[in-house]
C-alpha cells in the first residue's frame, strides 16, 4: 500500500517535471534572442530581468558593461536601451523616422488606451499633435498672451512667497500651482487660486502618480499586466489617481460644452469642440470627447511637471551654491534693476542667468530615461539589428552627463553654457526635452516659464536654507526625478 502510494507520488512528480521542462522549452524558444540583437544580461526563465533595477544609474552601469546599445527582457518583452550622446542622437535625430512610434505601456494604457498626444501613434497622433501645437501657439506666442500670463503669475507667486514673511516653508505646491496656471489658462481659459482645494487635489494626485510610476514595484505591472491587475500595489494607486483626474477634467469639459460659442473660442477646449464638428467625417483623426479628455491630461501634465520640478531644483541648487545665486542676482540687478519685472526681451542680456537655468535643467536630470519609443521599422543601430515593434528607451541622463561632451559632468557648473567671452553658449548634448519628432510639445513654453519665474524669484528674494536643513542634491526617482521635500527661507531683497 505504502509502495503504491509512493509510486503514485513519484509518478505525479515526474509529470510535473515534464510539464515544467516543456514550459521552459517553450519560454526559451519564444524568447530566443534575435540574430545580432543588442546584448544584455542573462534573463531568468519566465521572468526575464525583473530583478534588474529600473533606475537610470543601473542602466548606466549596464551600458558600461554591454555597450551604448543593450537589451533587457521584462517578462516576455524585449527592451532596448540607448546610451550616450552619440548613439542617442543617432536614434532620435539621424534616424528621425526609425523610432517615432510609442509602444503600448500597460501601466498607462489602462487610462490612455492609445489616445491623446503623448501615447498615440500614426494618423491620430499626427493630427492631435499638430492641432495642439497650432493652438498652443494661437493662444500663446502668436498673441504674446502667454508671456503676459506668465508675468502676471510671476507677480502672484512673489506675493505668495512674500506672505511667508521670511519664515520656513515648503514651496512645492505654490510653485506647482503657479506653473500649472499657465497651461490652465491655455486649456481652460482661466487660472486657479493657489488655495483652491479642488485643483490642489488634482496636482497632488498627479504628483503621487508620477512618483509611483517610476518605482520597481509599479513597473512589474508592465511585465505581467494580466496577473498584476488583480493584485494590490502602487499600480492601483496610479490608475485610481488618473481616473480621478479624468473625472475633474470631464466636469471642466462639460462646463465648456454648456457655454460653448463657436464664434468666440476662449481656449483649447473650445477650439477642440469646434474641431469635433469639422472632423465628423474623419473619425480616424480622433476628435471626440474621450480623446479631448486624454489630450487635456497630456497638456496639463506636460505643462506642469517638468517646469515646476526644474524650478524646485533651481531653489535647491541656489541654496547649495549661494555664490552662484549672488552672481545671478548681481546680473539681474545690473540689467533689470528692481523697478520692473523681467521680460523675455531681457534674456539675451542675462547670459549668466540663462546659463544657470540650463545647468539646473542638466543637473536636475528631470526625465532621466525619457519615455519609451518603438522602432517603426526594422532598424540597425550601433551595428545591432532592432526588429520593428521593439520598445526602445533613450537614456537622456547619459547625454546630460556624457563625459565626452561636458567638461565637469558631475559638477554644477554654469560655465558649461558660457563661451570665453561670457556669452551664452548653446550645447548640442543638451537633451532635457528629448529630441526628434517626439520632442516635448511644450518645450518653448517651458523655456519661457523657467526664465521668467526663475529671474523674477531671484530678483525679489534670496533663498537660504533653514538652519540645519540644507536641501539634498540627491533626487527622488519616480517617472521623473524630483528634489526631496525641503523647506526654504525666502528673504526679501
Amino acid at each position: 500500500m505504502i509502495s503504491h502510494t509512493l509510486f503514485g507520488y513519484m509518478d505525479l512528480a515526474g509529470w510535473l517535471l515534464v510539464v515544467f521542462f516543456l514550459l521552459l522549452l517553450i519560454d526559451v524558444v519564444k524568447n530566443w534572442r534575435p540574430r545580432n540583437f543588442p546584448p544584455g544580461p542573462w534573463a531568468v526563465p519566465f521572468l526575464g530581468n525583473i530583478f534588474t533595477g529600473v533606475d537610470f544609474k543601473t542602466m548606466e552601469k549596464l551600458a558600461e558593461e554591454y555597450g551604448p546599445v543593450f537589451s533587457l527582457r521584462r517578462g516576455s518583452q524585449r527592451l532596448v536601451f540607448v546610451s550616450g550622446y552619440k548613439m542617442v542622437k543617432e536614434a532620435l535625430v539621424n534616424q528621425l523616422d526609425s523610432f517615432v512610434d510609442r509602444p503600448i505601456v500597460p501601466l498607462f494604457n489602462v487610462v490612455w488606451k492609445g489616445l491623446g498626444i503623448a501615447l498615440s501613434n500614426g494618423y491620430l497622433w499626427k493630427k492631435q499633435r499638430k492641432f495642439a501645437y497650432t493652438h498652443l501657439r494661437y493662444f500663446g506666442e502668436g498673441q504674446k498672451s502667454l508671456e503676459k500670463s506668465i508675468e502676471v503669475e510671476c507677480s502672484l507667486i512673489c506675493d505668495a512667497f512674500k506672505d511667508e514673511q521670511g519664515q520656513p516653508f515648503n514651496p512645492h505646491y505654490t510653485i506647482t500651482s503657479a506653473v500649472s496656471n499657465i497651461i490652465s489658462c491655455v486649456v481652460f481659459g482661466h487660472r486657479f487660486e493657489y488655495s483652491d482645494p479642488t485643483y490642489r487635489k488634482v496636482l497632488e494626485l498627479d504628483n503621487e502618480a508620477v512618483v509611483l510610476a517610476g518605482s520597481a514595484r509599479t513597473q512589474l505591472y508592465d511585465a505581467f499586466p494580466g496577473l498584476m491587475k488583480y493584485l494590490p500595489g502602487p499600480h492601483q494607486t496610479v490608475h485610481a489617481n488618473y481616473f480621478e483626474i479624468l473625472s475633474f477634467l470631464r466636469k471642466e469639459i462639460e462646463k465648456h460644452q454648456e457655454e460653448w460659442n463657436p464664434d468666440d473660442p476662449r481656449d483649447y477646449i473650445d477650439v477642440y469642440l469646434s474641431e469635433m464638428e469639422k472632423k465628423k467625417s474623419d473619425p480616424q483623426a480622433g476628435f471626440n470627447i474621450k480623446n479631448l479628455q486624454i489630450c487635456t491630461i497630456d497638456l496639463i501634465e506636460a505643462g506642469t511637471e517638468s517646469a515646476a520640478t526644474t524650478l524646485r531644483w533651481g531653489l535647491v541648487f541656489m541654496m547649495n551654491y549661494p555664490h552662484i545665486q549672488e552672481k545671478v542676482q548681481a546680473e539681474i540687478d545690473r540689467v533689470i534693476g528692481q523697478s520692473r519685472q523681467p521680460t523675455m526681451a531681457d534674456r539675451p542680456n542675462l547670459p549668466y542667468t540663462d546659463a544657470v537655468i540650463h545647468e539646473v535643467q542638466r543637473m536636475g536630470n528631470i526625465v532621466p530615461l525619457g519615455f519609451p519609443k518603438m522602432s517603426s521599422k526594422d532598424t540597425i543601430l550601433g551595428g545591432y539589428f532592432i526588429p520593428k515593434g521593439t520598445s526602445t528607451t533613450t537614456i537622456l541622463s547619459s547625454v546630460l552627463f556624457d563625459k565626452n561632451e561636458w567638461e565637469t559632468p558631475d559638477t554644477f557648473n554654469p560655465e558649461h553654457f558660457l563661451d570665453s567671452n561670457g556669452q551664452f553658449l548653446r550645447r548640442e548634448a543638451f537633451f532635457p526635452f528629448s529630441a526628434g519628432k517626439r520632442v516635448c510639445l511644450g518645450e518653448q513654453l517651458a523655456r519661457m516659464e523657467l526664465f521668467l519665474f526663475f529671474t523674477s524669484l531671484l530678483q525679489r528674494f534670496t533663498f537660504r536654507p533653514v538652519p540645519g536643513e540644507m536641501p539634498s542634491l540627491e533626487g527622488v526617482l519616480g517617472f521623473t526625478q524630483s528634489p526631496k521635500a525641503f523647506r526654504t527661507l525666502a528673504v526679501a531683497r
